[in-house]
């Protein structure tokens, strides 16, 4: 069973950062497609980023430029480093794996002065 555990999440100041980690169990992660999405209040959920493994990467232009996705195979866990955050990035985070469609629990993320 595929589990992924998220962590990181918090207030923020606008023009800040904040890291977001995923851990994953269950599955070879050297194998896992890593992804975050968010949703903010009254939204629908939007997709932010992708991991490929190899090393490949994707952003929304939404992101580029201001957050990277990374994985550290030997932790099993994937990180999304968000840095220059603004007001409109306020949201719950979420990681999923691609290949096993896993959703982990959501963390929020304020950005607020």
């Amino acid at each position: 069973q595929v589990q992924l555990v998220e962590s990181g999440g918090g207030l923020v100041q606008p023009g800040g950062s904040l890291r977001l980690s995923c851990a994953v169990s269950g599955i070879p992660f050297n194998e896992a497609i890593m992804a975050y999405s968010r949703q903010a209040p009254g939204k629908a959920r939007e997709w932010v980023a992708t991991a490929w493994p190899g090393g490949a990467t994707m952003y929304s232009s939404a992101v580029e430029g201001r957050f990277t996705i990374s994985r550290d195979d030997d932790k099993n866990t994937a990180f999304l480093q968000m840095s220059a955050v603004r007001p409109e990035d306020t949201a719950v985070y979420y990681c999923q794996e691609g290949g096993t469609s896993t959703t982990g629990q959501g963390t929020q993320v304020t950005v607020s002065s």
